[in-house]
């Protein structure tokens, strides 16, 4: 018999919270609805979980923080979002933080369980590629572990970082397209998923800033191309 998918949904709307877990549940996932951010911590710590769908606006511990916590703990989980509010800045911080994607309340219950699909099988099908090992400049990144490394030194990327990198080192002196990459990582082209994207560019310049010959420069209007010296796949 197949394993359910376990969610981990945290809702301090009761009415709200019940629906979506019993409609999640009749739609054959398992889930966990926990009241506000402090419960859905502990949950999280007790349970195993195959995503989470946090809201934001929560008494004792917000959306946003809960999901730094669970980040702490598991950098790779999905996570998504459920807001009342529309603000740009909001939504941004969610996609800071990690967020694997954002739903506006009001929301239909189907539209729900398509993002829910769409992540997980992003990230499944990320897990079952055949993966490599990249040598960019000075550094070594090996993709299957999502691990950059230089002179001894390891730095654990998230999932979309490593497959950021991953399409910049296979598209590497040549422009990779800004709509294909958000395809590929986002599955959408959308607005905030391109600021999204934005903020993950600027993060991986960070880390490779240690090599100085390495560059992530923007192609104006049409994407971005990774410049080294050394860059084999």
């Amino acid at each position: 018999m197949e394993e359910k998918t376990r969610i981990l949904l945290c809702e301090d709307d009761e009415n709200l919270g019940m629906l979506l877990r019993e409609y999640l549940q009749a739609k054959g996932y398992y889930a966990e609805l926990c009241p506000d951010g402090d419960a859905g911590y502990k949950a999280f710590l007790k349970g195993k979980f195959d995503i989470c769908v946090l809201d934001v606006m929560m008494p004792i511990k917000d959306g946003f923080t809960l999901a730094q916590e669970i980040r702490a703990v598991n950098a790779d989980i999905p996570i998504i979002f459920l807001t009342a509010k529309t603000l740009n800045e909001d939504i941004l911080e969610g996609f800071k933080i990690g967020a694997d994607d954002y739903i506006t309340k009001s929301f239909s219950m189907e539209v729900l369980v398509a993002r829910i699909e769409t992540v997980l099988r992003r990230v499944r099908g990320k897990k079952n590629k055949e993966n490599a090992l990249y040598k960019i400049g000075r550094f070594q990144f090996d993709t299957k572990k999502q691990i950059l490394s230089i002179d001894g030194q390891q730095t654990k990327l998230t999932t979309k970082e490593s497959e950021l990198l991953s399409l910049l080192c296979a598209h590497t002196s040549e422009i990779l397209q800004r709509d294909f990459a958000l395809k590929t990582v986002w599955t959408d082209d959308n607005y905030f998923n391109a600021r999204s994207m934005d903020v993950y560019i600027t993060k991986l310049r960070k880390h490779l800033k240690a090599d100085d010959s390495i560059e992530i420069i923007n192609i104006h209007g049409k994407g971005y191309k990774l410049i080294a010296p050394e860059v084999e796949g």
